[in-house]
């Protein structure tokens, strides 16, 4: 598959991450998007690469892939750009979970034991330990659990130097350039219709993050990906306060839901800038990109029980962005079998900053007929909840 011709279809950084892939195994690698690169969901992501919020099975597989593969990626990038290192803003600050209930301790206590047994770190913090660890942390807590494998980037950083390595390795970027429908021959997709003409290839990767959905459909191989939204607080730059990623047990409860209504948690880190970032809520209200008073009250409420210190602290701003869901949680990867020469790497929910760069491998693997790293069928293309071929899915 040497020279093989791939379009990306989505400059965020799951398409940044395909596009390095690609273009550094030899494919002549064309990255398009209808906007800027990295300018929708992944400026609008908080950067988390996390192992802590996934139980044992197919998604955690690829987060510790991706977790192994970040920063040996990192290095590669700063050995071929000196300034590399500081867009990306690698950080393996790790991460504590903490529970505030006694049933929460209970479930978090089991949640762990179930992620070290199939290798994660997860640590036991006492009442000292904790209080060494994040000091303005509050001390009403029943169990807090420390992951020194999870970390942070940059987004918006980190897929501009992706996509930088892309082009050193000979792949071209074609922004303002919108795909408006396909064109087919004996069941293969053969162009892509945009704003800018016919686009000619052998494959096309869609990586259009929330979109995959309505461009899989303008394609004629529709595939279940929704937009699901979510809200950060920021708060003005602020002495030295909180250490690591922070966030409480409900987080991995609101991760893996499926309700429709406001979900909330507290999830509480720091920037390099000194600001803290406060999250985190779901919701699914199509594309409506309004700030909701409700979403914003209730994050800032979960996050004083776990930072009372927070209090009288400013708010710099507020903003929100949009997750790919998949109503089974796991990403999409892989070829199309409905229309040969489409694949697709998306629906990564709120993960897709940490798994972009597994994602990728698995990609340029399968695509290059290569052994992969991790069992890639649990992510197919040609699975109920993918195709809305469940009750009340997308089909219906």
């Amino acid at each position: 598959m040497h020279g093989t011709r791939a379009v990306i279809l989505g400059a965020g950084i799951v398409g940044a991450a395909c596009a390095r892939e690609l273009a550094r195994a030899g494919c002549a690698t064309t990255v398009v998007d209808r906007d800027r690169p990295a300018a929708a969901t992944t400026a609008h992501g908080e950067g988390n690469i996390l192992v802590s919020d996934k139980g044992p099975g197919p998604e955690l597989e690829l987060a510790q892939l991706s977790r192994r593969l970040w920063p040996e990626i990192v290095d590669t990038l700063a050995e071929q750009d000196a300034h590399a290192r500081h867009v990306t803003e690698w950080d393996p600050k790790g991460g504590i979970v903490v529970a505030t209930t006694d049933d929460g301790a209970r479930e978090l206590a089991a949640f762990a034991a179930s992620q070290r047994a199939v290798g994660v770190r997860a640590d036991v913090l006492d009442a000292d330990a904790l209080a060494a660890a994040e000091p303005y942390l509050t001390r009403e807590h029943t169990a807090a659990y420390h992951y020194p494998e999870d970390a942070q980037v940059q987004p918006s950083g980190a897929a501009a130097a992706l996509l930088a390595d892309a082009q050193r390795a000979g792949a071209t970027l074609r922004t303002g350039c919108e795909v408006h429908g396909a064109v087919t021959r004996s069941g293969r997709l053969t162009a892509v219709r945009t704003t800018d003409g016919l686009i000619e290839a052998d494959v096309f990767v869609n990586a259009a993050g929330p979109w995959a959905g309505e461009l899989s459909a303008r394609l004629g191989a529709p595939v279940d990906v929704r937009p699901r939204r979510g809200d950060v607080l920021v708060t003005t730059p602020l002495p030295p306060t909180v250490f690591h990623k922070v966030y409480d047990a409900d987080y991995v409860g609101a991760v893996g839901s499926s309700a429709e209504d406001l979900q909330t948690s507290a999830v509480v880190e720091s920037t390099r800038g000194g600001s803290v970032l406060i999250g985190s809520s779901r919701r699914r209200v199509g594309f409506d990109d309004r700030l909701r008073v409700d979403a914003l009250s209730a994050i800032a409420e979960k996050a004083l029980r776990l930072f009372p210190s927070l209090a009288n602290v400013p708010v710099m701003r507020a903003y929100g962005g949009f997750r790919p869901y998949v109503p089974d949680h796991l990403p999409v990867i892989g070829p199309d079998p409905r229309l040969t020469g489409l694949w697709h790497a998306g629906g990564h929910e709120g993960a897709g900053i940490g798994l972009s760069v597994g994602t990728a491998r698995l990609v340029r693997d399968l695509l290059l007929d290569r052994p992969t790293d991790i069992d890639a069928k649990p992510f197919r293309v040609d699975r109920p909840a993918v195709l809305g071929t469940t009750e009340g899915g997308w089909a219906a």
